[in-house]
Protein backbone atom coordinates (compact mmCIF):
# COMPACT_ATOMS: atom_id res chain seq x y z
CA UNK A 1 0.00 0.00 0.00
CA UNK A 2 2.84 2.40 0.83
CA UNK A 3 4.38 1.70 -2.57
CA UNK A 4 1.08 2.43 -4.31
CA UNK A 5 0.76 5.72 -2.45
CA UNK A 6 4.39 6.66 -3.04
CA UNK A 7 4.21 6.05 -6.77
CA UNK A 8 1.34 8.55 -7.23
CA UNK A 9 3.68 11.44 -8.23
CA UNK A 10 5.39 9.33 -10.91
CA UNK A 11 2.05 8.14 -12.31
CA UNK A 12 0.58 11.64 -12.11
CA UNK A 13 3.47 13.05 -14.12
CA UNK A 14 2.87 10.46 -16.85
CA UNK A 15 -0.91 11.02 -16.84
CA UNK A 16 -0.64 14.80 -17.06
CA UNK A 17 1.91 14.75 -19.88
CA UNK A 18 0.56 11.82 -21.88
CA UNK A 19 -3.12 11.64 -21.01
CA UNK A 20 -4.04 15.29 -20.68
CA UNK A 21 -1.18 16.67 -22.80
CA UNK A 22 -0.28 19.26 -20.17
CA UNK A 23 2.98 21.05 -20.93
CA UNK A 24 6.11 19.88 -19.14
CA UNK A 25 6.56 22.82 -16.78
CA UNK A 26 2.89 22.82 -15.73
CA UNK A 27 2.92 19.03 -15.21
CA UNK A 28 6.06 19.27 -13.09
CA UNK A 29 4.68 22.14 -10.99
CA UNK A 30 1.34 20.40 -10.35
CA UNK A 31 3.13 17.15 -9.47
CA UNK A 32 5.43 18.99 -7.06
CA UNK A 33 2.43 20.45 -5.20
CA UNK A 34 0.74 17.03 -4.95
CA UNK A 35 4.01 15.43 -3.80
CA UNK A 36 4.39 18.00 -1.02
CA UNK A 37 0.79 17.34 0.09
CA UNK A 38 1.43 13.57 0.21
CA UNK A 39 4.69 14.11 2.12
CA UNK A 40 3.02 16.41 4.66
CA UNK A 41 -0.14 14.49 5.47
CA UNK A 42 -0.15 10.97 3.99
CA UNK A 43 3.46 9.74 4.28
CA UNK A 44 3.65 10.29 8.10
CA UNK A 45 0.28 8.62 8.65
CA UNK A 46 1.35 5.63 6.54
CA UNK A 47 4.63 5.26 8.44
CA UNK A 48 6.80 6.02 5.40
CA UNK A 49 9.01 8.64 7.01
CA UNK A 50 12.49 7.18 7.74
CA UNK A 51 13.18 6.33 11.36
CA UNK A 52 15.90 8.92 11.80
CA UNK A 53 13.44 11.74 10.97
CA UNK A 54 10.67 10.57 13.31
CA UNK A 55 10.18 13.26 15.95
CA UNK A 56 11.21 16.08 13.64
CA UNK A 57 8.62 18.53 12.39
CA UNK A 58 7.25 17.16 9.12
CA UNK A 59 6.80 20.72 7.86
CA UNK A 60 10.47 21.50 8.49
CA UNK A 61 11.50 18.18 6.90
CA UNK A 62 9.55 18.92 3.72
CA UNK A 63 10.71 22.53 3.60
CA UNK A 64 14.41 21.66 3.84
CA UNK A 65 13.93 18.80 1.37
CA UNK A 66 12.44 21.30 -1.06
CA UNK A 67 15.30 23.74 -0.39
CA UNK A 68 17.87 21.05 -1.17
CA UNK A 69 16.04 20.26 -4.41
CA UNK A 70 16.11 23.91 -5.50
CA UNK A 71 19.83 24.17 -4.75
CA UNK A 72 20.59 20.95 -6.66
CA UNK A 73 18.49 22.11 -9.60
CA UNK A 74 20.28 25.43 -9.93
CA UNK A 75 23.80 24.30 -8.95
CA UNK A 76 24.90 22.84 -11.27
CA UNK A 77 22.15 21.34 -13.48
CA UNK A 78 20.42 24.53 -14.69
CA UNK A 79 23.73 26.36 -14.94
CA UNK A 80 25.16 23.60 -17.12
CA UNK A 81 22.07 23.48 -19.34
CA UNK A 82 22.15 27.25 -19.70
CA UNK A 83 25.83 27.30 -20.61
CA UNK A 84 25.54 24.34 -23.00
CA UNK A 85 22.80 26.06 -24.99
CA UNK A 86 24.64 29.38 -24.70
CA UNK A 87 27.67 27.76 -26.35
CA UNK A 88 25.52 26.71 -29.31
CA UNK A 89 23.82 30.12 -29.55
CA UNK A 90 27.26 31.75 -29.78
CA UNK A 91 28.01 29.56 -32.81
CA UNK A 92 24.74 30.69 -34.39
CA UNK A 93 25.43 34.36 -33.66
CA UNK A 94 28.97 34.21 -35.06
CA UNK A 95 27.82 32.13 -38.09
CA UNK A 96 30.45 29.53 -37.19
CA UNK A 97 27.73 26.92 -37.09
CA UNK A 98 27.51 27.21 -40.88
CA UNK A 99 31.17 26.18 -41.19
CA UNK A 100 30.62 23.24 -38.83
CA UNK A 101 27.57 22.13 -40.83
CA UNK A 102 29.54 22.26 -44.08
CA UNK A 103 32.39 20.30 -42.54
CA UNK A 104 30.05 17.59 -41.30
CA UNK A 105 28.28 17.34 -44.63
CA UNK A 106 31.66 17.31 -46.38
CA UNK A 107 32.63 14.23 -44.36
CA UNK A 108 29.74 12.31 -45.84
CA UNK A 109 26.59 12.75 -47.89
CA UNK A 110 24.96 9.80 -46.13
CA UNK A 111 22.34 11.01 -43.65
CA UNK A 112 22.59 7.91 -41.47
CA UNK A 113 26.33 8.31 -41.04
CA UNK A 114 25.90 12.01 -40.32
CA UNK A 115 23.24 11.48 -37.64
CA UNK A 116 25.14 8.62 -35.99
CA UNK A 117 28.33 10.66 -36.01
CA UNK A 118 26.51 13.52 -34.31
CA UNK A 119 24.38 11.82 -31.62
CA UNK A 120 26.42 8.68 -30.87
CA UNK A 121 29.97 9.90 -31.47
CA UNK A 122 29.97 13.63 -30.76
CA UNK A 123 27.07 13.33 -28.30
CA UNK A 124 28.82 10.55 -26.40
CA UNK A 125 31.97 12.67 -26.20
CA UNK A 126 30.01 15.60 -24.78
CA UNK A 127 28.35 13.28 -22.26
CA UNK A 128 31.71 11.88 -21.21
CA UNK A 129 33.20 15.34 -20.82
CA UNK A 130 30.35 17.36 -19.32
CA UNK A 131 27.11 15.39 -19.02
CA UNK A 132 24.04 17.05 -17.50
CA UNK A 133 22.14 17.58 -20.76
CA UNK A 134 24.92 18.87 -23.01
CA UNK A 135 24.82 15.66 -25.08
CA UNK A 136 21.13 16.19 -25.80
CA UNK A 137 21.05 19.95 -26.28
CA UNK A 138 24.04 20.50 -28.56
CA UNK A 139 23.71 17.56 -31.04
CA UNK A 140 19.94 18.12 -31.36
CA UNK A 141 20.41 21.82 -32.06
CA UNK A 142 23.12 21.13 -34.66
CA UNK A 143 20.96 18.50 -36.41
CA UNK A 144 18.17 21.05 -36.76
CA UNK A 145 20.70 23.46 -38.20
CA UNK A 146 21.65 20.78 -40.73
CA UNK A 147 18.04 20.59 -41.90
CA UNK A 148 16.60 17.69 -39.87
CA UNK A 149 13.12 18.02 -38.35
CA UNK A 150 12.88 19.11 -34.68
CA UNK A 151 10.98 15.99 -33.50
CA UNK A 152 13.46 13.65 -35.22
CA UNK A 153 16.42 15.60 -33.84
CA UNK A 154 15.05 15.50 -30.29
CA UNK A 155 14.27 11.77 -30.44
CA UNK A 156 17.63 10.59 -31.84
CA UNK A 157 19.49 12.87 -29.42
CA UNK A 158 17.61 11.28 -26.50
CA UNK A 159 18.27 7.77 -27.85
CA UNK A 160 21.95 8.53 -28.36
CA UNK A 161 22.27 9.91 -24.85
CA UNK A 162 21.77 6.58 -23.08
CA UNK A 163 24.63 4.07 -22.75
CA UNK A 164 27.24 6.80 -22.28
CA UNK A 165 25.43 8.44 -19.35
CA UNK A 166 26.64 5.86 -16.83
CA UNK A 167 30.14 7.22 -17.36
CA UNK A 168 29.10 10.82 -18.02
CA UNK A 169 30.87 13.84 -16.57
CA UNK A 170 34.14 11.89 -16.29
CA UNK A 171 32.54 8.87 -14.60
CA UNK A 172 30.71 10.69 -11.80
CA UNK A 173 27.59 8.40 -11.78
CA UNK A 174 29.50 5.11 -11.37
CA UNK A 175 32.05 6.62 -8.99
CA UNK A 176 29.17 7.92 -6.84
CA UNK A 177 27.51 4.49 -6.95
CA UNK A 178 30.70 2.74 -5.84
CA UNK A 179 31.16 5.19 -2.96
CA UNK A 180 27.54 4.59 -1.87
CA UNK A 181 27.96 0.81 -1.64
CA UNK A 182 31.46 0.83 -0.12
CA UNK A 183 32.20 0.78 3.64
CA UNK A 184 33.21 4.24 4.78
CA UNK A 185 31.88 5.83 1.60
CA UNK A 186 35.15 5.47 -0.30
CA UNK A 187 35.40 2.87 -3.07
CA UNK A 188 38.53 0.90 -3.79
CA UNK A 189 40.05 0.74 -7.26
CA UNK A 190 38.95 -2.89 -7.50
CA UNK A 191 35.32 -2.00 -6.77
CA UNK A 192 35.41 0.84 -9.30
CA UNK A 193 36.73 -1.44 -12.02
CA UNK A 194 34.34 -4.29 -11.15
CA UNK A 195 31.20 -2.14 -11.16
CA UNK A 196 32.32 -0.26 -14.29
CA UNK A 197 32.97 -3.53 -16.13
CA UNK A 198 29.66 -5.06 -15.05
CA UNK A 199 27.77 -1.92 -16.13
CA UNK A 200 29.28 -2.15 -19.64
CA UNK A 201 28.49 -5.89 -19.88
CA UNK A 202 24.86 -5.28 -18.86
CA UNK A 203 24.53 -2.71 -21.63
CA UNK A 204 26.41 -4.78 -24.24
CA UNK A 205 23.52 -5.55 -26.68
CA UNK A 206 22.39 -1.92 -26.53
CA UNK A 207 25.74 -0.73 -27.88
CA UNK A 208 24.59 -2.24 -31.17
CA UNK A 209 20.79 -1.92 -30.92
CA UNK A 210 20.73 1.83 -30.18
CA UNK A 211 22.90 2.78 -33.21
CA UNK A 212 20.74 0.45 -35.33
CA UNK A 213 17.52 2.15 -34.17
CA UNK A 214 19.02 5.60 -34.81
CA UNK A 215 20.04 4.54 -38.32
CA UNK A 216 16.61 3.01 -39.04
CA UNK A 217 14.87 6.19 -37.90
CA UNK A 218 17.08 8.10 -40.32
CA UNK A 219 16.66 5.74 -43.30
CA UNK A 220 14.19 2.84 -43.02
CA UNK A 221 15.14 1.34 -46.40
CA UNK A 222 18.89 0.82 -45.88
CA UNK A 223 18.65 -2.38 -43.81
CA UNK A 224 21.94 -3.93 -44.88
CA UNK A 225 23.96 -0.77 -44.40
CA UNK A 226 22.28 -0.01 -41.08
CA UNK A 227 22.99 -3.48 -39.67
CA UNK A 228 26.63 -3.47 -40.76
CA UNK A 229 27.31 0.07 -39.56
CA UNK A 230 25.54 -0.53 -36.22
CA UNK A 231 27.47 -3.75 -35.57
CA UNK A 232 30.78 -2.13 -36.52
CA UNK A 233 30.28 1.12 -34.58
CA UNK A 234 28.65 -0.55 -31.57
CA UNK A 235 31.27 -3.30 -31.50
CA UNK A 236 34.14 -0.79 -31.48
CA UNK A 237 32.42 1.32 -28.78
CA UNK A 238 31.74 -1.76 -26.64
CA UNK A 239 35.26 -3.17 -26.93
CA UNK A 240 36.94 0.14 -26.10
CA UNK A 241 34.61 0.94 -23.20
CA UNK A 242 35.03 -2.56 -21.78
CA UNK A 243 38.81 -2.26 -21.86
CA UNK A 244 38.72 1.21 -20.29
CA UNK A 245 36.29 0.07 -17.56
CA UNK A 246 38.29 -3.06 -16.74
CA UNK A 247 41.73 -1.46 -16.54
CA UNK A 248 41.12 2.26 -15.93
CA UNK A 249 37.83 2.46 -14.02
CA UNK A 250 34.93 4.85 -14.52
CA UNK A 251 36.52 8.09 -15.71
CA UNK A 252 37.37 7.27 -19.33
CA UNK A 253 34.95 4.74 -20.95
CA UNK A 254 32.54 7.32 -22.38
CA UNK A 255 35.27 9.70 -23.51
CA UNK A 256 37.65 7.24 -25.17
CA UNK A 257 34.80 5.00 -26.35
CA UNK A 258 33.11 7.92 -28.12
CA UNK A 259 36.34 9.07 -29.74
CA UNK A 260 36.84 5.51 -30.99
CA UNK A 261 33.26 5.50 -32.32
CA UNK A 262 33.85 8.72 -34.27
CA UNK A 263 36.95 7.24 -35.89
CA UNK A 264 35.13 3.98 -36.61
CA UNK A 265 32.19 5.75 -38.29
CA UNK A 266 34.49 7.84 -40.49
CA UNK A 267 36.56 4.77 -41.47
CA UNK A 268 33.41 2.81 -42.37
CA UNK A 269 32.11 5.69 -44.46
CA UNK A 270 35.37 6.06 -46.38
CA UNK A 271 35.79 2.32 -47.00
CA UNK A 272 32.26 1.12 -47.70
CA UNK A 273 29.85 3.95 -48.36
CA UNK A 274 31.89 6.57 -50.22
CA UNK A 275 28.65 8.32 -51.06
CA UNK A 276 29.23 11.76 -52.52
CA UNK A 277 26.69 14.19 -53.91
CA UNK A 278 28.03 15.32 -57.31
CA UNK A 279 25.82 18.41 -57.21
CA UNK A 280 27.25 19.53 -53.90
CA UNK A 281 30.31 21.73 -54.02
CA UNK A 282 33.05 20.46 -51.74
CA UNK A 283 34.05 23.07 -49.19
CA UNK A 284 37.68 23.36 -48.17
CA UNK A 285 38.68 25.16 -45.00
CA UNK A 286 42.10 26.16 -43.76
CA UNK A 287 43.38 25.06 -40.35
CA UNK A 288 42.76 28.58 -39.08
CA UNK A 289 39.15 28.63 -40.29
CA UNK A 290 38.54 25.22 -38.77
CA UNK A 291 40.04 26.24 -35.43
CA UNK A 292 37.95 29.43 -35.41
CA UNK A 293 34.71 27.55 -36.15
CA UNK A 294 35.37 24.86 -33.56
CA UNK A 295 37.05 27.15 -31.00
CA UNK A 296 34.07 27.10 -28.61
CA UNK A 297 34.10 23.30 -28.34
CA UNK A 298 37.89 23.07 -28.44
CA UNK A 299 38.19 25.40 -25.46
CA UNK A 300 35.35 23.66 -23.59
CA UNK A 301 36.87 20.20 -24.05
CA UNK A 302 40.35 21.45 -23.15
CA UNK A 303 39.09 23.06 -19.94
CA UNK A 304 37.07 19.99 -18.95
CA UNK A 305 40.06 17.71 -19.53
CA UNK A 306 42.37 20.01 -17.57
CA UNK A 307 39.86 20.41 -14.74
CA UNK A 308 38.73 16.79 -14.67
CA UNK A 309 39.96 13.72 -12.87
CA UNK A 310 42.34 12.99 -15.75
CA UNK A 311 44.61 15.79 -14.42
CA UNK A 312 44.69 15.10 -10.65
CA UNK A 313 46.77 18.14 -9.48
CA UNK A 314 44.51 20.70 -11.19
CA UNK A 315 41.37 18.69 -10.43
CA UNK A 316 42.19 18.47 -6.73
CA UNK A 317 43.01 22.19 -6.55
CA UNK A 318 39.71 23.18 -8.19
CA UNK A 319 37.73 20.78 -6.01
CA UNK A 320 39.23 22.16 -2.80
CA UNK A 321 39.04 25.92 -3.47
CA UNK A 322 36.02 28.27 -3.55
CA UNK A 323 33.59 25.59 -2.39
CA UNK A 324 30.34 26.87 -0.89
CA UNK A 325 28.73 24.77 1.84
CA UNK A 326 25.09 25.33 2.81
CA UNK A 327 23.97 23.43 5.94
CA UNK A 328 20.49 21.95 5.65
CA UNK A 329 18.99 21.44 9.13
CA UNK A 330 16.52 18.66 9.92
CA UNK A 331 17.49 16.52 6.89
CA UNK A 332 21.03 16.51 8.28
CA UNK A 333 22.98 17.18 5.10
CA UNK A 334 25.19 19.91 3.72
CA UNK A 335 24.87 21.10 0.15
CA UNK A 336 28.26 21.79 -1.42
CA UNK A 337 28.99 23.54 -4.70
CA UNK A 338 32.42 24.12 -6.17
CA UNK A 339 32.51 27.40 -8.08
CA UNK A 340 35.76 26.46 -9.81
CA UNK A 341 35.28 22.72 -10.35
CA UNK A 342 31.80 22.61 -11.91
CA UNK A 343 31.29 21.95 -15.61
CA UNK A 344 29.13 25.08 -16.00
CA UNK A 345 32.18 27.31 -15.46
CA UNK A 346 34.16 25.31 -18.02
CA UNK A 347 31.32 25.68 -20.52
CA UNK A 348 31.02 29.41 -19.84
CA UNK A 349 34.73 30.17 -20.10
CA UNK A 350 35.10 28.02 -23.22
CA UNK A 351 32.07 29.65 -24.82
CA UNK A 352 33.22 33.20 -24.11
CA UNK A 353 36.80 32.51 -25.24
CA UNK A 354 35.54 30.82 -28.41
CA UNK A 355 33.04 33.62 -29.06
CA UNK A 356 35.80 36.22 -28.84
CA UNK A 357 37.98 34.20 -31.22
CA UNK A 358 35.01 34.04 -33.61
CA UNK A 359 34.78 37.83 -33.64
CA UNK A 360 31.91 38.57 -31.27
CA UNK A 361 32.10 41.60 -29.01
CA UNK A 362 31.50 41.50 -25.26
CA UNK A 363 28.18 43.29 -25.84
CA UNK A 364 27.08 40.64 -28.36
CA UNK A 365 28.03 37.87 -25.93
CA UNK A 366 25.91 39.51 -23.23
CA UNK A 367 22.93 39.87 -25.59
CA UNK A 368 23.19 36.19 -26.56
CA UNK A 369 23.27 35.26 -22.86
CA UNK A 370 20.16 37.31 -22.05
CA UNK A 371 18.23 35.76 -24.96
CA UNK A 372 19.30 32.28 -23.86
CA UNK A 373 18.07 32.90 -20.31
CA UNK A 374 14.70 34.22 -21.52
CA UNK A 375 14.20 31.24 -23.85
CA UNK A 376 14.88 28.82 -20.99
CA UNK A 377 12.35 30.29 -18.53
CA UNK A 378 9.95 27.31 -18.77
CA UNK A 379 12.81 24.83 -18.57
CA UNK A 380 13.88 26.50 -15.31
CA UNK A 381 10.43 25.90 -13.79
CA UNK A 382 10.37 22.29 -15.01
CA UNK A 383 13.76 21.31 -13.66
CA UNK A 384 13.43 23.07 -10.30
CA UNK A 385 10.03 21.39 -9.80
CA UNK A 386 11.30 17.93 -10.74
CA UNK A 387 14.48 17.98 -8.66
CA UNK A 388 12.56 19.38 -5.69
CA UNK A 389 9.84 16.74 -5.86
CA UNK A 390 12.55 14.05 -6.07
CA UNK A 391 14.17 15.45 -2.93
CA UNK A 392 10.84 15.59 -1.09
CA UNK A 393 10.04 11.99 -2.15
CA UNK A 394 13.45 10.84 -0.95
CA UNK A 395 13.41 12.38 2.54
CA UNK A 396 9.75 11.58 3.19
CA UNK A 397 10.45 7.89 2.47
CA UNK A 398 8.39 7.67 -0.72
CA UNK A 399 11.19 6.51 -3.02
CA UNK A 400 12.29 3.82 -0.55
CA UNK A 401 8.67 2.68 -0.31
CA UNK A 402 8.50 2.24 -4.09
CA UNK A 403 11.70 0.20 -4.17
CA UNK A 404 10.73 -1.89 -1.13
CA UNK A 405 7.36 -2.64 -2.72
CA UNK A 406 9.06 -3.92 -5.84
CA UNK A 407 11.34 -6.14 -3.75
CA UNK A 408 8.40 -7.59 -1.82
CA UNK A 409 6.45 -8.35 -4.99
CA UNK A 410 9.29 -9.69 -7.15
CA UNK A 411 11.14 -11.98 -4.66
CA UNK A 412 13.80 -14.09 -6.41
CA UNK A 413 12.95 -12.37 -9.70
CA UNK A 414 14.19 -9.09 -8.23
CA UNK A 415 17.36 -8.93 -10.40
CA UNK A 416 15.09 -8.58 -13.46
CA UNK A 417 13.51 -5.49 -11.89
CA UNK A 418 16.75 -4.00 -10.52
CA UNK A 419 17.34 -1.90 -13.69
CA UNK A 420 13.73 -0.69 -13.49
CA UNK A 421 14.42 0.78 -10.05
CA UNK A 422 17.43 2.60 -11.47
CA UNK A 423 15.27 3.85 -14.36
CA UNK A 424 12.60 5.13 -11.95
CA UNK A 425 15.31 7.03 -10.10
CA UNK A 426 16.51 8.69 -13.30
CA UNK A 427 12.98 9.37 -14.49
CA UNK A 428 12.17 11.24 -11.30
CA UNK A 429 15.50 13.02 -10.81
CA UNK A 430 16.78 13.28 -14.39
CA UNK A 431 20.22 12.13 -13.29
CA UNK A 432 22.03 8.78 -13.34
CA UNK A 433 24.11 10.09 -10.45
CA UNK A 434 21.03 10.96 -8.39
CA UNK A 435 19.48 7.57 -9.11
CA UNK A 436 22.65 5.88 -7.85
CA UNK A 437 22.57 8.00 -4.71
CA UNK A 438 18.93 7.09 -4.06
CA UNK A 439 19.03 3.39 -4.85
CA UNK A 440 22.66 2.23 -4.98
CA UNK A 441 22.85 1.23 -1.33
CA UNK A 442 19.40 -0.37 -1.53
CA UNK A 443 20.49 -2.59 -4.43
CA UNK A 444 23.51 -3.80 -2.43
CA UNK A 445 21.31 -4.49 0.61
CA UNK A 446 18.82 -6.48 -1.48
CA UNK A 447 21.72 -8.51 -2.90
CA UNK A 448 22.60 -9.49 0.66
CA UNK A 449 18.96 -10.39 1.45
CA UNK A 450 18.84 -12.59 -1.65
CA UNK A 451 22.06 -14.36 -0.65
CA UNK A 452 24.07 -12.80 -3.48
CA UNK A 453 27.29 -12.60 -1.47
CA UNK A 454 29.73 -14.79 -3.42
CA UNK A 455 31.87 -14.21 -6.50
CA UNK A 456 30.35 -14.51 -9.97
CA UNK A 457 31.82 -14.74 -13.46
CA UNK A 458 29.98 -13.12 -16.36
CA UNK A 459 31.37 -13.07 -19.91
CA UNK A 460 34.76 -14.03 -18.52
CA UNK A 461 34.88 -11.20 -15.97
CA UNK A 462 34.81 -12.04 -12.26
CA UNK A 463 33.42 -9.90 -9.45
CA UNK A 464 31.09 -9.95 -6.47
CA UNK A 465 27.38 -10.63 -7.00
CA UNK A 466 26.48 -7.54 -4.99
CA UNK A 467 28.54 -5.41 -7.41
CA UNK A 468 26.65 -7.04 -10.29
CA UNK A 469 23.31 -5.96 -8.80
CA UNK A 470 24.59 -2.50 -7.90
CA UNK A 471 25.79 -2.02 -11.48
CA UNK A 472 22.24 -2.87 -12.62
CA UNK A 473 21.04 0.36 -11.03
CA UNK A 474 23.33 2.44 -13.21
CA UNK A 475 22.56 0.36 -16.33
CA UNK A 476 18.82 0.79 -15.84
CA UNK A 477 19.28 4.47 -15.04
CA UNK A 478 20.74 5.05 -18.51
CA UNK A 479 17.47 3.79 -20.01
CA UNK A 480 15.36 6.03 -17.80
CA UNK A 481 17.43 8.96 -19.01
CA UNK A 482 15.75 9.08 -22.41
CA UNK A 483 12.25 9.57 -20.90
CA UNK A 484 13.23 11.74 -17.96
CA UNK A 485 11.14 14.93 -18.08
CA UNK A 486 14.33 16.89 -17.47
CA UNK A 487 16.04 15.39 -20.53
CA UNK A 488 12.90 16.02 -22.55
CA UNK A 489 12.79 19.60 -21.26
CA UNK A 490 16.36 20.06 -22.45
CA UNK A 491 15.45 18.60 -25.85
CA UNK A 492 12.42 20.85 -26.23
CA UNK A 493 14.51 23.89 -25.32
CA UNK A 494 17.30 22.97 -27.73
CA UNK A 495 14.85 22.20 -30.56
CA UNK A 496 12.59 25.20 -29.88
CA UNK A 497 9.61 22.90 -29.26
CA UNK A 498 8.01 24.51 -26.20
CA UNK A 499 4.81 22.69 -25.26
CA UNK A 500 5.76 19.51 -27.15
CA UNK A 501 7.15 17.62 -24.14
CA UNK A 502 4.27 15.15 -24.18
CA UNK A 503 4.73 14.35 -27.89
CA UNK A 504 8.44 13.63 -27.43
CA UNK A 505 7.72 11.50 -24.35
CA UNK A 506 5.17 9.40 -26.26
CA UNK A 507 7.73 8.78 -29.01
CA UNK A 508 10.48 7.79 -26.57
CA UNK A 509 8.54 5.54 -24.16
CA UNK A 510 8.44 2.37 -26.33
CA UNK A 511 12.20 2.50 -26.83
CA UNK A 512 12.76 3.03 -23.10
CA UNK A 513 10.58 0.04 -22.17
CA UNK A 514 12.49 -2.27 -24.53
CA UNK A 515 15.82 -0.84 -23.35
CA UNK A 516 15.05 -1.44 -19.66
CA UNK A 517 13.62 -4.93 -20.36
CA UNK A 518 16.82 -5.97 -22.16
CA UNK A 519 18.89 -4.74 -19.20
CA UNK A 520 16.58 -6.66 -16.87
CA UNK A 521 17.02 -9.94 -18.74
CA UNK A 522 20.81 -9.62 -18.81
CA UNK A 523 20.95 -8.80 -15.09
CA UNK A 524 18.57 -11.65 -14.20
CA UNK A 525 20.35 -14.37 -16.17
CA UNK A 526 23.75 -13.00 -15.18
CA UNK A 527 22.73 -13.18 -11.52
Amino acid sequence: MNALIAIIPVVLLFVLMLGFKVTGYKSALITLIITICIALWIAPAAGMVPEKYIGASIYNLVWWSFAEGVLKAIFPILLIILMAIYSYNILVESKSIEVIKKQFTTLTSDKGVLVLLMVWGFGGLLEGMAGFGTAVAIPAAILIGLGFKPMFSALVALLGNTVATGFGAVGVPVITLCNEISPGGSASTQTLCEVSTFAVIQLAPLFILIPFVILMLTDKKAWTKNICLAVWTGGVSLAVQLLCATFLGAETPAIIGSLAAIVAIIIYDKLFIRKKDPKKAVSHFTAGETFKAWSVYIFILALIILGGALCPPIHNFLKSHLVSAVPLPVIGSTFKFGWLSNAALMLFLGSVAGGLVQGLSVKQLCVVMSKTIINLRFTVVTIISLISLASVMNYSGMITAIATGLVAISGSFYPFFAPLIGAIGTFVTGSDTSSNILFGKLQAQVASQLGMTSQTTVAGFTGSESDWLAAANSAGATGGKMISPQSIAIATAACDMDGKDDAILRKAIPYAIIYIAICGMIVYFGA
